[in-house]
This record gives structure tokens, sequence and C-alpha cells, in this order.
């Protein structure tokens, strides 16, 4: 019996910093506004003609990320890409990692659950490298939202918290089983999938050919919506539920978080559950004041700025937890 362990970590976000001040020559906004209920100042999104793509991006932050880890791309045996923002309606971006990356025809899958992507493919990875099947899995999480947002002041309440970037993380085998990742816990709720969602384009709703030829400029349904009140009330319960869950299923307290990575959607949210747990600020690490609220990226964007600042050492404790659309949520317990 195994477990999995982060050997190498990389992110990757654009050179384009927009900031609020920048937002409200395209709405009507403020810095002010925006600052007040989202704690974003600024993220980075991908202008027209650069050539990033969600798949470069994750190119490039995995490119980082197993140089880091000391191995050869030939090392890797699998890789899992969690993204909401494919560059094609399918195959997915796995498979174009595996060919930019010139990797030999390993498996490669794609993970469609939002904000909490990263967290349900650290628990795949670490699942396969656990039950011997493979030895390193590269884990991608990555993003382009700017190219599909409503950037109009009927679209403000959700485009002022989005950016794009890619992070990446090595998994491999670790066979002292107190070291590593030591639990992941997976949840679903979805009776409230239409609370924050893109309904289109979708089979299930109406024909593409439909959708297409209407060429209806009122149709929101090609835009995120979201309902950020419910969102909210939810997002603060499950948060918490998830992490004591795995605290719980490890025989840890909350004071024995050395550091806590929540996915950035709202610096409310999370400064909410700091204040729940009592945590000190050297204890938890947020970000999304400088890059926004980057979906599957998020967690893997902060986890690498984190131990790249020297704020996660050997033998720390370190919980991961996101929340989001589906609605799905987990946690992910580390022994660094």
């Amino acid at each position: 019996m195994y477990n999995s362990k982060i050997i190498g970590l990389g992110h990757y976000v654009p050179d384009h910093v927009v900031t609020n001040n920048d937002l409200s020559k395209l709405m009507e906004t403020s810095d002010e506004w925006i600052q007040e209920r989202t704690g974003i100042k600024e993220r980075r999104w991908v202008k027209e003609g650069d050539g990033d793509t969600t798949a470069t991006m994750g190119v490039k932050a995995a490119k980082i990320a197993i140089e880091r880890a000391g191995i050869d791309k030939d090392d890797i045996d699998f890789i899992v890409f969690a993204t909401l923002s494919p560059d094609m309606y399918f195959p997915g971006p796995g498979v174009q990692v595996q060919h930019a990356l010139n990797i030999k025809t390993v498996g490669a899958i794609d993970i469609r659950n939002q904000c909490s992507g990263f967290v349900y493919g650290i628990s795949v990875a670490d699942n396969f490298i656990k039950t011997g099947m493979y030895k390193n899995v590269l884990v991608i999480g990555s993003e382009l939202h700017s190219h599909g947002l409503d950037k109009t002041t009927r679209g403000r309440g959700v485009s002022v918290i989005f950016g794009d970037g890619a992070g990446a993380a090595v998994l491999s085998r670790e066979e002292n089983t107190s070291k590593g990742i030591l639990s992941t816990h997976l949840h679903s709720q979805g009776e409230h999938a239409e609370e924050l969602v893109v309904k289109a384009p979708g089979m299930g709703t109406r024909w593409v050919t439909d959708i297409i030829s209407e060429n209806n400029p009122d149709d929101e349904s090609y835009f995120p919506y979201m309902n950020g009140q419910f969102v909210f009330k939810n997002a603060v319960v499950r948060f918490s539920e998830v992490i004591m869950e795995g605290l719980m299923n490890n025989n840890l307290e909350v004071n024995d978080i050395d550091m806590l990575i929540p996915h950035q959607a709202n610096l409310r949210i999370a400064q909410f559950i700091q204040r729940k747990f009592k945590l000190e600020d050297h204890q938890v690490f947020n970000n999304i004041q400088k890059y926004g609220n980057t979906t599957a990226a998020s967690i893997p964007i902060a986890l690498t700025e984190a131990w790249e600042q020297g704020r996660i050492n050997e033998g720390d404790t370190v919980v991961l937890a996101a929340f989001g659309s589906g609605f799905t949520w987990g946690s992910v317990i580390i022994k660094w």
C-alpha cells in the first residue's frame, strides 16, 4: 500500500493585468464596489492574439512542475486535466497536453467539476497511485474565462470575479504512509446545479443548430449565471463541513493545520472560514486579490505560490478545500 506525494508544482498566468478600474470602462462598476463584494483588486486575462489557451497554459504550468519534480516527462504515467473551459467541445485538453509535451501514449482524462476540479483531480491521481496502478501522475487545473464573459453591466456580478491561469502538480508514489496525501473527501448536491451555471451550448437544452441560427443578442444562456447569496451561504457551510471531515478522518484538530489553501472564489468566504476556525493569517493563503477566481486553477496556483514563498515546509499539515458549481465540494489532507 502506498501514499501519493506532491513532488513538483508549477503555475502560469497571462501577462495582461486587468484592474478594477479597467473594468469600470467596460461596465457600471468601480474598484470600491468590486473589492467590497469580492476582495479582488485585479486579475489576468488572455489578450486576443497572445496565443494562450486553456491547454497551452496548462502545458506551461506542467513543464515547470515536471522540472521541479526532478523527473523526465516520460516518467509521467497518467494525466488528469481539470477545467470548465476546454479549447474544444471535445476532445478535452488532457490529450492536448500529452501531445504538446511529447509524452508516450499514456492515459489522459478530463474532469469537469469547475471550482472543485483540482481537488477531484488530486483524489483521482491519489487513488491511482495508492492502488499501485501508476507511479507518477500529472494533475493540471487551467482556465480561460475571459473569452466567455458578459463584459457589460448586465454581467458584472459574475464577470468581475473571474481570471485566467493554470497550475499543475506532479504526484508520485510515497512508501511512507504517514507522509503525502493522507485522505481526500468528495461530495455533490445536484439539486442546486442551476444556481451557478452556464446553460449553453448544451445538448440537453436545445439543438445546437437552433442556438446558432437564432443569433439572439439577448440570449444569456451562453454566459455564467450565479445566485451569489445562495452560493455564498452554501459555500461557507460546505467548506467547514468538508474540512472537519478530513481532519476527523485523520485524528487531527483545527489547531493542527499549518496551511489552509481554500479555493479562491471570494475573499469574504475565505475570511469567514478563517474566523470560524480561529486561524491566524499565517495559516491561510489567499491570492484572489491579484488573480481573481481562476476556478480549477485557483488551488494549484495558490499552492504553488505558498510553497515558493516558503510558507509550506516538510512535515506541515496542509489542507486544500473547494466548493463550486454542481454543487460539488471536497477537501484534501496532506502531510507535506
